[in-house]
C-alpha cells in the first residue's frame, strides 16, 4: 500500500505514519506539507497512491473545498479526511463531498478504525485500477509519441528539439509530477550510438549525485528502444524569465553562487555541462536553483541550435571561445558560460550581440570584455573578468576558485 499524508503538523504526520505502517505491513507513506508546498498541482491525480489521508484545514484553507476539487480528477484515490473531534455536521458534509471515510483529529488515533478504513480503501482502489487498466483510456495514458512507458502517465508535451521531446508526466512510481525526456535516437552499434551510450552514462553519474543545485534524476531507462529520463519538474520556470523581470545584484550573486556550487559538484565527478545558459537554470519555489541538461547533450544537440539560415537559438551567446571554435574544452569552458550569465543577470543584456551565430562566436574570442554599468564595475568587474577571460589560463581554474572570489565580495559572507 502507498499512502499520501497531507498534513501541516509534523507531530501529527509522524503519528499518522506510525499508525499506517503498523496497520498495513510494508506500507509506504509519503508526506506532503501544504503550508510549504501549496495546493496539489492541478495536473496531479495521485494515481500512484492507494489512499490519501488529508487534514480538513490544509495550510489554513477549507479542506472540504480541496476534497471536492480532488474528486473531479480522474483516478484520484480514496480520501480519508481528518476532522475536528465531535463535529458531526462536518463529518456528514465530508461524506457528501466524496470522502471515503473520516478520522477524528485527536492525540490518540483509533487503530482499529484506521486499519479498517485503510483495508477498505485498498480494496476499493484495486478494483478501480483494474477497471481502468481494461479501459480504452489506459491504452493512451502511458503513451509518449511512439513509445509506451509503464508507470508514467503522459500529461502534455513541454518542449521539442532535434534530439528529444520533453513531456510533463505523472510518475506513479515516484508519486509526483516529473519532466520526462524521451530521446528520439535509437541505440545502435555505430559511432553515433557510442555517443548515445556515453550520454546515458553521464546521466547515470548525475542521477547518483545528491546536490541541492543539480536536478534530481528519478529514473533512467529504455522503452521500445528509446531512452528516457524522468527528472524533477520545475513549475516556476527557468532563469530566462527571472532575468527579464530584473535582478538586484544581491539576487544575481545568490544565483551565481548556487550555479558555481553545482558546477563544482558535476566537475568533481568528471562531467562537463557544455551547455550552460539561463534556459538550463531552473527555479524552485523556495528560491533555490538547479542545473539541467548536462554533458554530451550539448554535442548531440549542437546542430539543432544553429539553423542553416543562421538564426540564433541561444547557445552561441554563452559559448566559450574554445568551444565556439571546436577546440577541446574543460571545466573552464563551463566557467566562461557562467560569466556570460552573471553579466546578463547584472545588466539584463548579453555581453556580445551580433546578427549571426559565427559573428557572436567571433566576438567571444576577440572582442574586449565589456565593462559593467557604472556602480557595478568596481565591485563585480573583477569576478566577471575572472570568468570571461578569453584565454582559459587567465580565468578562474575551478568552480571552487570562483566561489572563493565571490566570498570576498562586500556583503556576501555567509549568504
Amino acid at each position: 500500500m502507498r499512502c499520501l499524508v497531507i498534513e501541516d503538523d509534523p507531530g501529527y504526520r509522524r503519528l499518522l505514519r506510525q499508525h499506517v505502517v503498523t496497520a498495513v505491513e510494508g506500507a509506504e507513506v509519503v508526506e506532503y506539507v501544504p503550508a510549504k508546498a501549496g495546493r496539489l498541482a492541478p495536473e496531479f491525480t495521485a494515481a500512484g497512491f492507494d489512499v490519501v489521508i488529508a487534514d480538513s484545514r490544509p495550510a489554513g484553507e477549507d479542506g472540504l473545498e480541496w476534497l471536492t476539487e480532488w474528486r473531479t480528477r480522474p483516478l484520484f484515490p480514496p480520501v480519508i479526511l481528518v476532522l475536528p473531534e465531535g463535529d458531526v455536521a462536518l463529518e456528514a458534509e465530508a461524506a457528501a463531498r466524496g470522502a471515503f471515510g473520516t478520522l477524528a483529529k485527536q492525540p490518540r488515533i483509533d487503530p482499529r478504525r484506521l486499519a479498517g478504513l485503510l483495508s477498505d480503501a485498498e480494496r476499493h482502489r484495486r478494483a478501480e485500477m483494474q477497471t481502468f487498466r481494461l479501459s480504452p483510456a489506459a491504452a493512451t495514458a502511458y503513451r509518449f509519441g511512439n513509445i509506451v512507458i509503464k508507470g508514467e502517465r503522459c500529461i502534455r508535451p513541454l518542449a521539442t528539439s532535434a534530439m528529444s521531446t520533453v513531456y510533463l508526466a505523472e510518475s506513479e512510481r515516484e508519486g509526483r509530477l516529473v519532466c520526462l525526456k524521451v530521446l528520439r535516437q535509437v541505440p545502435d552499434n555505430t559511432e553515433k550510438g557510442t555517443t548515445f551510450d556515453r550520454f546515458l552514462q553521464e546521466y547515470e553519474i548525475i542521477a547518483s549525485l545528491r546536490h541541492p543545485n543539480v536536478v534530481q534524476i528519478y529514473d533512467l531507462g529504455v522503452a521500445d528502444d528509446h531512452a528516457y529520463i524522468a527528472m524533477e519538474y520545475f513549475p516556476e520556470g527557468d532563469l530566462r524569465s527571472r532575468i527579464k523581470r530584473g535582478l538586484q545584484p544581491a539576487e544575481a550573486l545568490h544565483v551565481l553562487r548556487q550555479m558555481a556550487e553545482a558546477l563544482g559538484a558535476i566537475h568533481d565527478v568528471g562531467v562537463l555541462h557544455r551547455d550552460l545558459k539561463p534556459g538550463n537554470v531552473m527555479l524552485r519555489r523556495d528560491g533555490t536553483i538547479a542545473l539541467i541538461d548536462f554533458g554530451l547533450a550539448k554535442q548531440l544537440e549542437l546542430d539543432a541550435e544553429i539553423t542553416a539560415t543562421g538564426e540564433i537559438f541561444g547557445t552561441p551567446y554563452y559559448m566559450s571561445p574554445e568551444q565556439g571554435h571546436g577546440r577541446e574544452v574543460d571545466v573552464r569552458s563551463d566557467l566562461y558560460s557562467l560569466g556570460v550569465i552573471f553579466w546578463e543577470m547584472l545588466t539584463g543584456k548579453k555581453p556580445y550581440l551580433a546578427p549571426t551565430p559565427m559573428a557572436v562566436i567571433y566576438k567571444h574570442s576577440h572582442a574586449p570584455i565589456p565593462e559593467l554599468p557604472e556602480g557595478l564595475q568596481a565591485t563585480y568587474g573583477p569576478v566577471a573578468a575572472g570568468l570571461l577571460a578569453k584565454d582559459p589560463r587567465d580565468r578562474f581554474q575551478t568552480a571552487g576558485e570562483a566561489l572563493r572570489a565571490l566570498a570576498r565580495l562586500p556583503g556576501t559572507a555567509g549568504s
